[in-house]
C-alpha cells in the first residue's frame, strides 16, 4: 500500500523537507470553540538558533522625531531604522496589554520575492504591530502598513492573529525587488471554529466580497498574473497555490501537523464548512494529502472541534508526535530500542538510490520557546491578557502562566539570561534543556515520569488562575488597579521561580533514577528505595531493556553473531 511507504523519489522534495528543517506550529481557537469563551493562539518557535527567553518592552511615551533602530529577529542583523510613534504598548513575549496575540510559522516560497532591501523582517512585524495595534483587524493592516511603507525582507508567511473577540489567519509574501509591499489575504475564522497552520500557506480561494470575514491586497491576484504564476480568474484564484504551491515537503513536512492538531483536537472527525452547509467527515480521508501521497485532497482552513478546547487541550496538541497514526515516531527502528519520537536533522536521508524521511512533528527538539496565549472578554485587559510560556521541546517542558500587565519578567525567563553559546544555571531554557535532553536516552521509561510532573503543575496553576483572577477582579472592581499590577506581578514571577526551582530538583532526581540503563524504585512520597542495611544501596532497581521492535531488528541484523547457542 503506498500510503504507508516512506519512499521519497524526487530529489526536489528531499531538499525541500531539508530546507523546512527551520519549522514551527500554530493552532488558533476562536472565543466560541473554547472552553472558558477565550481566543487563544499557540506557537512552537522552533529553530536550531533560536534562545527561548520572554520578551518584555513596557509601554512607553516618545519623544516626536524618535527613531527605532530594526534588527532581523532571528538573525540579530541591522536592517535599517523607522520613525517611532508617539506612545508604545505594553508586550510579553507575542502577545500585548490589550490582549491582541500574534504567531507565526514561515513557509518560503518563491525566492524572487524577498526584498533584500527591505527593513520589515517578519519578525519585526509582529513585535512592532504588537507595541502599535489594539485589535486583530488593527494588527492587520498596522502589518500591512508597516511592510509597505519599509519594504519586506522575509520569506513567506503565516500569522496567526487574536484578540478577545475574533480569530484571523493571514497569508503574505513580498513582492521582491518589483516594489516594496506584500502580496496577502487575511481570514477570520468563523466562531465556534478552529484554525492550524505548519509552515505552508494555508488560504486557497476565498471570498472576494466578505469585508467583514476576509481582508486581502488589491493586487493579490493581479500580481501574479503579471509574474505569469496564475492566469484564470479572480474567483478561482488560489493564494496557495500562486505564491506557495504544494508539494511533497509541503504537505509532508507541514499540513501533516496541521492534520494532527485537528484530528486530535476533533476526535478523528472533521466538521467544516462546505458549500454553505456543515459536512462531517473522517480525518483520516485527508490521511494521504497530509502524508504527501494525494495532493489534490484539499484540507479544510477551518473546522469545529468536537468539544469545547480548554488551554490544557492546546497545550497538550503541541506535544504531539503524530501518536496512534501511520506516521508515530515511537513505531520504527528509528525510535532506538526505547522509543524516542525524535530523529536529528536534516529532515531527509539516502539509502540505496532512495531518499527517506525524517519526520517532522508538532514537538520537536529544536524548540526555542513556546506559548498558548489567551485573549479574555469577560475580563478587563488589565487581567485578561494572560500568556502560558515554556521553552525547549514542548513534550517535556512545562507552561507557566504569565500575565501580560506584570511589571517584572521572572529571572529564569528574563532576556540576556543566558544564550545558546552560554550556559546559566538560573535560565529556564536551559534546566529544560538538561530534563529533555535527558529524557532522550531513556524515552519510554523517562518521559512518563516528568509528563507526570507537566500535567500536575499545569493543571494546578489552571485551576489557581481561576481562583487568583477572581481575588483580582474583585481590587479592580473597587478601583485598586495597583494592587492588581502588583498581584499580578507577583503571581506571575513567584509561580514561574518557584517552579524553574523544582525542575532543576527534577534534572537531578532524573541523574540519579535513571543512570547507567538502570531504573531506581521511588515510594509514594518520592523518596529512593533503599536496604534495610545501607541507606545508599537501592533496593527494588529494575532494568527495562529495550523495545520488542528494537530487538527484532537487532536479532534479523546482527542475530547469527549475537545469537546464544
Amino acid at each position: 500500500m503506498k500510503r504507508y511507504l516512506l519512499t521519497i523519489v524526487l530529489a526536489s522534495a528531499a531538499a525541500l523537507l531539508s530546507f523546512r528543517a527551520l519549522a514551527c506550529t500554530n493552532v488558533i481557537v476562536t472565543p466560541g470553540a473554547s472552553a472558558d469563551g477565550s481566543s487563544m493562539v499557540s506557537y512552537a518557535a522552533d529553530s536550531h538558533w533560536l534562545y527561548g527567553e520572554l520578551y518584555f518592552h513596557p509601554a512607553r511615551n516618545w519623544k516626536s522625531g524618535t527613531m527605532l533602530a530594526i534588527r532581523e529577529w532571528d538573525t540579530f542583523k541591522p536592517l535599517g531604522s523607522i520613525a517611532q510613534v508617539a506612545h508604545t504598548y505594553q508586550t510579553v513575549g507575542n502577545m500585548n496589554e490589550h490582549q491582541l496575540i500574534i504567531g507565526e510559522t514561515t513557509w518560503g516560497g518563491r525566492a524572487e520575492q524577498a526584498d533584500p532591501d527591505g527593513i520589515m523582517d517578519y519578525g519585526s512585524l509582529i513585535y512592532i504591530t504588537l507595541q502599535r495595534a489594539r485589535t486583530a483587524r488593527e494588527a492587520i493592516q498596522t502589518i500591512v502598513d508597516l511592510a509597505t511603507s519599509y519594504g519586506y525582507p522575509s520569506e513567506g508567511e503565516t500569522f496567526s492573529i487574536a484578540d478577545p473577540k475574533e480569530a484571523w489567519v493571514m497569508d503574505l509574501v513580498g513582492k521582491g525587488t518589483d516594489e516594496k509591499g506584500i502580496v496577502w489575504v487575511a481570514r477570520r475564522i468563523p466562531d465556534g471554529f478552529i484554525c492550524s497552520h505548519a509552515n505552508q500557506a494555508r488560504i486557497t480561494r476565498f471570498p472576494w466580497n466578505d469585508p467583514e470575514n476576509c481582508l486581502y491586497s488589491p493586487d493579490v491576484a493581479s500580481y501574479a498574473r503579471s509574474k505569469g504564476w496564475y492566469s484564470g480568474s479572480d474567483e478561482d484564484f488560489s493564494f496557495r497555490d500562486a505564491y506557495n504551491p504544494l508539494d511533497f515537503g509541503g504537505a509532508r513536512g507541514c499540513e501533516a501537523r496541521a492534520w494532527s492538531a485537528f484530528n486530535i483536537l476533533c476526535d478523528g472527525k472533521f466538521t467544516f464548512t462546505e458549500n454553505g452547509a456543515l459536512c462531517t467527515r473522517p480525518a483520516s480521508d485527508w490521511l494521504d494529502y497530509a502524508m504527501g501521497y494525494d495532493l489534490d485532497g484539499e484540507m479544510p482552513l477551518f473546522v469545529k472541534p468536537s468539544r469545547k478546547i480548554s488551554v490544557k487541550d492546546v497545550a497538550d496538541v503541541m506535544r504531539d508526535h503524530y501518536e496512534g497514526t501511520p506516521m508515530d515516531m515511537r513505531a520504527d527502528i528509528g525510535a532506538g530500542g526505547n522509543a524516542c519520537p525524535y530523529r536529528w536533522r536534516p529532515m531527509n536521508f539516502k539509502w540505496d538510490g532512495k531518499t527517506y524521511v525524517n519526520e517532522r512533528a508538532i514537538a520537536t527538539q529544536q524548540t526555542g520557546f513556546w506559548f498558548v496565549g489567551q485573549a479574555r472578554a469577560w475580563l478587563p485587559d488589565a487581567l485578561g491578557a494572560l500568556i502560558w510560556f515554556g521553552c525547549d521541546d514542548a513534550a517535556t517542558s512545562y507552561l507557566t502562566p504569565i500575565y501580560v500587565n506584570t511589571t517584572e519578567i521572572p529571572e529564569c525567563l528574563r532576556e540576556g539570561n543566558g544564550d545558546l553559546l552560554h550556559y546559566s544555571a538560573t535560565s529556564q531554557f536551559w534546566i529544560n534543556n538538561r530534563v529533555t535532553n535527558s529524557c532522550y536516552r531513556m524515552y519510554d521509561a523517562m518521559e512518563p515520569v516528568v509528563r507526570a510532573e507537566v500535567d500536575a503543575y499545569e493543571r494546578g496553576m489552571m485551576a489557581k488562575v481561576k481562583e487568583f483572577d477572581a481575588e483580582m477582579l474583585g481590587l479592580y472592581n473597587k478601583g485598586k488597579a495597583r494592587k492588581v499590577v502588583k498581584g499580578i506581578t507577583r503571581f506571575s514571577v513567584d509561580n514561574a521561580q518557584k517552579q524553574f526551582l523544582h525542575w532543576a530538583g527534577l534534572e537531578e532526581m532524573l541523574t540519579v533514577k535513571f543512570i547507567d540503563g538502570n531504573v531506581k524504585a521511588q515510594d509514594a512520597e518520592g523518596r529512593f528505595l533503599h536496604s534495610k542495611y545501607h541507606e545508599g544501596t537501592p533496593e527494588g532497581l529494575t532494568q527495562p531493556g529495550y523495545t520488542e521492535r528494537w530487538k527484532a531488528a537487532v536479532a534479523h541484523d546482527h542475530g547469527d553473531v549475537l545469537e546464544v547457542k
